[in-house]
C-alpha cells in the first residue's frame, strides 16, 4: 500500500513539474498602445499638426517629417498584444484566408484615406490564416513585435509581427 502511495506521489510531482515548465514557457503578452510605437519626436509632431483641410482636389497628406518611419528601439522583441484593423495583403485557399496583412490603428487606414505613418502600421504574417467576414471589425493580434521595415504599393510599415494568436477585439 505504501509503495502505491509513493508511486502516486512521484507521478503527481512529475506532472506538476511538467505542467509548470509548460506554462512557464508561454509568453506573457504585453498590451501595447499604438502611441507607444511612436518616438517622442513623432508624438510632438503629431500633437502640433495644423488642422487638416478636407477641401480641394488632392488627397489629404501628412507632413514628410512624420512619415519617416522612426521606431522605438525598446519595442523590438516585445511579446505584444495589440488591437487594430486588418488591411489584407495576401490570401490563400478557396476560403480566402488572410495570411499576410497590415494591422492599422483605425478603420479605413490605407484603403479610404492616405496611410498612417509607417510606425503606426504593423506588417503581420499569420500562417493559420484569418477568415474575415467584414473589414471593419477590429482584432487582437498577439506575437513578438519586431522593428522591421516593410514596403509595398499600399503603404510602408516600421514594425512586424509573426502572429501566434488572433481573436476578435473585445475590451
Amino acid at each position: 500500500m505504501l509503495t502505491i502511495r509513493i508511486r502516486a506521489a512521484l507521478v503527481f510531482v512529475v506532472l506538476v513539474s511538467f505542467s509548470s515548465s509548460v506554462f512557464a514557457e508561454a509568453p506573457q503578452w504585453r498590451e501595447v498602445d499604438w502611441l507607444e510605437l511612436m518616438p517622442e519626436e513623432d508624438l510632438r509632431l503629431l500633437e502640433n499638426l495644423p488642422e487638416i483641410e478636407h477641401e480641394g482636389a488632392g488627397p489629404v497628406t501628412l507632413p514628410d517629417e512624420i512619415m519617416t518611419g522612426r521606431v522605438v528601439p525598446e519595442m523590438d522583441n516585445t511579446p505584444a498584444r495589440i488591437p487594430g484593423f486588418v488591411v489584407p495583403l495576401k490570401t490563400v485557399g478557396d476560403d480566402q484566408r488572410i495570411v499576410e496583412f497590415f494591422l492599422v490603428p483605425y478603420y479605413g487606414a490605407c484603403i479610404h484615406v492616405p496611410p498612417p505613418p509607417p510606425n503606426q502600421i504593423i506588417h503581420v504574417k499569420y500562417e493559420k490564416g484569418l477568415k474575415l467576414d467584414v473589414l471593419y471589425d477590429p482584432y487582437w493580434v498577439e506575437g513578438v513585435l519586431k522593428t522591421e521595415k516593410t514596403d509595398n504599393d499600399i503603404a510602408s510599415a516600421s514594425y512586424a509581427i509573426v502572429a501566434e494568436h488572433i481573436e476578435p477585439y473585445a475590451e
